[in-house]
């Protein structure tokens, strides 16, 4: 590990704030697969509080209608990337979050089990940020040295079919400098 990841995979430059939703990856399981994602909440709205309540379980459906199909839901991500490149880190990287749901790629299920999953604040219509893109390609190359890494791949590369993310607007050259990045 170099000193950018601390030993218990909490990321040193990451703001921490440690979700419930998450537990121990299968006995000598470590990361090797990267899934990337997008999420806005509310629904194709950016900068307020819900991705963080959602993570934390402190969701309130009160506070959009929205929110009260979703507040059951215990979920979460090691990573979330706002649109103005800000990182928290909610999931050791070390630990299993949960992030990718039914899922399957190169022949195994169960992505959770080997995967670092990354959320980027955005949705299925509107381009990203610049200062994400910045932030992922660091956070790929901070990972991609402390973990034996094989992909890189969105949601709707392992949920084909039920998930779409990071959806048509995420520009994958971006990330052409990683040899890892699946297909494209």
């Amino acid at each position: 590990m170099t000193p950018d990841l601390f030993p218990d995979g909490w990321l040193a430059c990451a703001r921490h704030l440690p979700s419930p939703n998450f537990d121990e990856r299968p006995d000598g399981e470590v990361p090797s697969l990267i899934v990337v994602h997008a999420i806005s909440l509310p629904p194709d709205q950016f900068g307020g509080p819900g991705v963080e309540q959602l993570f934390t379980n402190t969701l309130d459906p009160d506070e959009h209608p929205y929110y009260a199909t979703i507040c059951h839901l215990r979920v979460s991500a090691h990573f979330f990337i706002r649109r103005d490149g800000e990182l928290i880190q909610f999931v050791s990287a070390d630990a299993r979050a949960w992030h990718a749901g039914v899922s399957s790629w190169d022949g195994r299920e169960r992505c959770n089990d080997f995967s670092i999953g990354i959320e980027l604040e955005g949705c299925d219509s509107l381009p990203f940020a610049p200062e994400q893109y910045r932030r992922l390609a660091a956070l790929l190359e901070i990972l991609q040295a402390n973990y034996p890494i094989r992909a890189v791949v969105g949601h709707a590369d392992i949920a084909p079919g039920r998930k779409t993310d990071p959806g048509p607007c995420f520009d994958w050259a971006c990330l052409q400098g990683f040899p890892l990045v699946a297909r494209r």
